[in-house]
């Protein structure tokens, strides 16, 4: 067996979902985990008979019969979300998503009452907002930092009462009292539980021993909650830090995947240095929305990128997607004007992310010629080894040597 951890060493929208369904097409793959993030992942996979799903909290393996997904106690689980999901990939076939759904009950718990916080929240920072995704993912992490014991988790739904209690005070705090009732919320609650295996903390290590796994992870290193470019990040740790623990914590280790465009992209605000809107380019899968806004485009930003394999402990290779892009005159950027290297600082100091995202803002790309070789020169770039390269949608447009 050989465990896969991916991760996007980017601001996310790199791939991911699509690795992940190459890695579980091209090996007998028992299950993925997610282990970061929540409903707000958007990972599309396209089947080379034309489906598609965008997976947002089953594992990017489900389209592959057999392939399980586990969302680990690191992942806030929106069942509201996960409804329409499961109907969805029922409609291309998949008829047996949710019974291949285990969902660790020590998750944080994500509401109506969340979400309605989270947008009102977004809203009133105006031209100041953050590009959250709306889904509430955010409000439920700071709920859970701030009020504990008081906040839902997953194995609450299975004892409603106690359930009810926390939702009714959630809402009560929150000040969303035009919102369902905890009434309502519950019994959509319950239903969810009569369908997924609710489980404890040891579920992780018996998938680990019974076959390989591979951890997907969501949204991109350069948006992580400590090192990711404040305010504009998540409230996830979206390096390999909690796939490595939980590994860890079942005597097991994995290769360390790391997924990237070859071009530097981003959705929504905040530091994109090599931004270029003259590139060509376009992404049907991340139109305009009304909460990121825009996806953005630039060349690729060798700088930001080693800072994201610093921050994260480096990889033992990387994933290349969308290298059919190497006929558009792109350039690779190893400098900026005001600095040559971004330097990691410690864990959760906020204040100096937040002085260095003010000193991106007003950076500029030193760029050199333009990049005839886009695979060599990003792994020149990044010294790391290509393990995948992508020049399209399905898993027949990949090649790997995993």
């Amino acid at each position: 067996m050989s465990h896969v951890i991916v991760v996007d060493l980017g601001y996310g929208d790199a791939g991911k979902g699509t690795v992940v369904d190459w890695l579980c097409a091209s090996r007998p793959v028992h299950a993925v985990v997610r282990f970061n993030g929540g409903g707000q992942a958007a990972h599309t996979v396209v089947l080379p008979d034309g489906r598609r799903h965008t997976f947002a909290q089953f594992g990017a393996g489900t389209l592959r019969p057999g392939v399980r997904t586990h969302l680990s106690r690191y992942v806030v689980v929106d069942p509201l979300a996960l409804a329409p999901e499961a109907d969805h990939l029922a409609s291309i076939g998949v008829t047996d998503a949710l019974e291949r759904l285990t969902v660790d009950g020590d998750a944080p718990l994500a509401t109506p009452y969340h979400r309605a916080a989270n947008r009102a929240r977004e809203l009133a920072r105006g031209a100041d907002r953050h590009g959250s995704c709306g889904m509430g993912v955010g409000e439920t992490m700071a709920y859970l930092l701030e009020f504990g014991a008081d906040a839902p988790r997953v194995r609450d739904c299975l004892t409603p009462a106690l359930l009810r209690d926390k939702l009714t005070l959630l809402r009560h705090r929150l000040g969303v009292l035009d919102t369902p009732p905890p009434a309502d919320c519950v019994a959509a609650y319950r239903a969810f539980a009569s369908r997924v295996s609710i489980v404890d903390g040891s579920h992780t290590a018996r998938l680990l021993d019974e076959g390989t796994v591979v951890f997907e992870g969501a949204q991109g290193v350069l948006l992580d909650e400590w090192h990711g470019f404040h305010p504009y990040t998540t409230w996830s740790t979206t390096t390999f830090g909690n796939a490595q623990a939980l590994l860890a914590e079942a005597g097991h280790t994995a290769t360390r995947l790391g997924v990237l465009r070859v071009v530097t992209t981003r959705h929504g605000p905040g530091p994109l240095v090599t931004e270029d809107p003259t590139l060509p380019l376009a992404d049907r899968h991340n139109p305009t929305n009304p909460w990121q806004g825009a996806f953005r485009f630039g060349h690729f930003d060798a700088v930001a990128h080693r800072y994201a394999l610093e921050v994260c402990g480096g990889v033992d290779g990387l994933a290349l997607t969308h290298l059919d892009l190497a006929g558009l005159p792109l350039r690779r950027c190893d400098s900026y004007d005001r600095l040559d290297r971004i330097v990691p600082g410690p864990p959760g100091d906020l204040d100096r992310q937040e002085k260095l995202t003010r000193l991106l803002l007003e950076c500029r790309p030193v760029y050199g010629d333009v990049v005839p070789d886009l695979r060599e020169s990003i792994a020149q770039a990044l010294n790391a080894p290509v393990l995948l390269e992508s020049r399209g949608e399905t898993s027949a447009d990949k090649h790997g040597l995993l």
